[in-house]
C-alpha cells in the first residue's frame, strides 16, 4: 500500500510575472512621518503628516495627505470607541513625565521621544484603519481625508454609491 499515508503534492498555477507585479486586490498602506515641532513655550506642539494610499472602494480619495497632533489621534480613538462596535486598540503613552518643567532635556520635543511616538500612532491608526467596520465610520475619513477635522460633524457611516 505505498499510496496510504503519502502526502500528496498540490499542484498551484505558476505565478506569471503580470501576476507578481500587479497592484495587490485589496490594499490600504496609511504612514505617519515628517514630525514637525511648532510654536514657542506653551504653545508648543508637534505634528506628523499621515499619508495614505488605497484602492479600497469605500475611501472616495485614493490617496491623501494630512497634517495630524497627538490630540487628533486622540479625538480619532475616542470617536471609533464611542461610534463603533470595533475595540479600539490604545494610543502610545501621553508621556506625562516628560512634560514637567526644569527637565535637563526638551522633553516631548526630543528626537528620540517623538520618533517613538511616531511608531506608536502608525501603528495605532493602521490597526484601526485595517478594522473593517472602522473603515466605514465617518471620522476615519475625516480623519485620513479632510484638511481640516470638523468636532461638530455628525458621527455615522459612510455610504458608498
Amino acid at each position: 500500500m505505498a499510496g496510504v499515508g503519502a502526502t500528496a503534492r498540490i499542484q498551484s498555477k505558476k505565478q506569471t510575472l503580470e501576476d507578481a507585479y500587479s497592484p495587490p486586490a485589496n490594499f490600504l498602506e496609511i504612514d505617519v512621518l515628517n514630525a514637525e515641532t511648532h510654536g514657542i513655550g506653551k504653545k508648543r506642539f508637534t505634528d506628523y503628516e499621515v499619508r495614505m494610499r488605497t484602492n479600497l472602494p469605500v475611501f472616495k480619495m485614493k490617496e491623501s495627505s494630512t497634517r495630524r497632533r497627538y490630540s487628533d489621534f486622540e479625538w480619532l480613538r475616542n470617536e471609533l470607541e464611542r461610534d463603533s462596535k470595533i475595540v479600539v486598540p490604545p494610543l502610545p503613552g501621553k508621556a506625562l513625565k516628560r512634560q514637567l518643567p526644569f527637565r535637563g532635556d526638551d522633553g516631548i520635543f526630543e528626537d528620540e521621544f517623538i520618533e517613538e511616538r511616531r511608531k506608536g500612532l502608525e501603528q495605532f491608526v493602521n490597526k484601526v484603519a485595517g478594522h473593517p467596520l472602522a473603515q466605514n465610520e465617518r471620522c476615519l475619513h475625516m480623519f485620513l481625508q479632510e484638511p481640516m477635522i470638523d468636532k461638530n460633524y455628525v458621527p455615522g457611516k459612510v455610504r458608498t454609491t
